[in-house]
């Protein structure tokens, strides 16, 4: 019997990792089976372009999936039962040997009223297309409220100003815009908001969303025809639900190759781990976390299957990308211990690249066999000798 390895979610983290499994096991001993909610890989890190009215490169994940050698199952997951190893989808049940949880994450509320009823989010393509039709309805001249003062909130305020000018583009934030950014990228990113024409509300607290408006806690109310929420990010509570140690914030707990610290035959990737990066911080949500701990995860895999060495990958947190509209963006260096330096590249070359990597990252995760070995290993699990063997 085959032994089978199911990867839930296939985002930046799942959908790579699941590729470098395929192509580097061999396919009599190992199956590979990808579960997403989605037919096609979605670049989160663009949701709010697609909301903004811009069209992204069609990926079905069948066709990505199918050259790899995994099998893909589309699905909504809706529980994970960690003493019988198997999965429940909202149409039926997949079993498996080893897990790689990689589902992401989506907006957190904060348990503020209304904004499950009232508000729009960019974490999933659902809700930003959602989003897209309630922008393109509202017209010129209409209000649109953004909450919240994170790398997310940011660029999607500036680039519904510059998609849709005819907009009314008010952010709300608790803290202070920018507040953990240099001096020098601070400065360029008030400018640009003052470019934009965006009214910046800083140190205001929002109460509650209502239809139609949003509320502070002081009382005071911004009309607001489609209200964003964008005040950070929260995991699905399945990984705390499933038995599996987690931390705090529902994150699972994992060792230096992200393996799960409680049941060793789940490993974690992406937005969903809790692991500690090369500066001694828990790794943030983001992208480039989802590439590091999804190749570490597969490497890990591969190693245990196999009985090869696992070759540790780095876990760096070198910065924040942020998108100021399509032209104009913000690379903030951070130091060792995460705090930010004083140079930060700013402008159309800051725009560029991470426009480069954006595309790099998407090209990747579409062509996941590109640059894997040609031979694959065999899993000494089934008795054979820890060798390569042609595929």
């Amino acid at each position: 019997m085959k032994h089978r390895i199911v990867v839930l979610g296939a985002g930046y983290a799942g959908a790579y990792a699941a590729g470098i499994l395929a192509r580097r096991l061999h396919p009599e001993d190992v199956s590979v089976t990808v579960v997403n909610a989605e037919p096609d890989f979605v670049e989160r890190m663009r949701l709010h372009q697609i909301a903004a009215g811009h069209d992204l490169k069609h990926r079905p994940l069948d066709d990505m999936f199918d050259g790899a050698g995994a099998r893909f199952r589309l699905g909504r997951v809706t529980a994970v039962d960690v003493e019988r190893r198997t999965v429940a989808l909202d149409d039926g049940e997949l079993a498996y040997d080893t897990l790689m949880y990689s589902l992401g994450s989506t907006a957190a509320d904060h348990g503020v009223p209304g904004v499950g009823e009232h508000a729009f989010h960019v974490a999933g393509r659902p809700s930003a297309l959602r989003l897209r039709e309630r922008l393109h309805r509202i017209g010129d001249g209409g209000n649109v409220v953004v909450v919240g003062g994170n790398l997310t909130a940011i660029e999607a305020a500036t680039e519904f100003a510059e998609s849709l000018p005819g907009l009314r583009i008010s952010l709300v934030t608790t803290g202070e815009l920018g507040g953990w950014l240099g001096p020098a990228a601070r400065r360029h990113l008030l400018r640009a908001f003052d470019r934009f024409g965006i009214d910046v509300h800083q140190h205001t607290a929002v109460e509650r969303v209502e239809a139609g408006r949003v509320v502070a806690d002081d009382g005071t109310a911004f009309d607001s025809e489609a209200t964003v929420w964008a005040a950070g990010f929260a995991v699905h509570p399945i990984a705390a639900a499933s038995g599996l140690e987690v931390a705090e914030n529902g994150r699972i707990v994992v060792d230096r190759t992200m393996r799960s610290v409680s049941h060793p035959e789940v490993f974690a990737a992406g937005d969903s781990v809790h692991a500690i990066g090369d500066n001694g911080e828990p790794l943030p949500m983001s992208c480039a976390s989802a590439g590091y701990t999804g190749i570490q995860a597969a490497a890990a895999i591969v190693g245990h299957l196999t009985g090869r060495k696992i070759a540790e990958s780095s876990l760096p947190y070198v910065g924040n990308h942020i998108s100021l509209g399509r032209k104009d963006a913000i690379f903030q260096m951070v130091d060792g211990r995460a705090r930010s330096k004083s140079w930060a590249l700013r402008g159309r070359a800051a725009a560029g690249l991470k426009n480069g990597i954006l595309n790099t990252a998407g090209w990747a995760v579409g062509h996941p066999t590109y640059g894997m070995p040609k031979r694959r290993l065999r899993a000494v699990a089934f008795g054979h000798a820890v060798e390569e063997v042609a595929a």
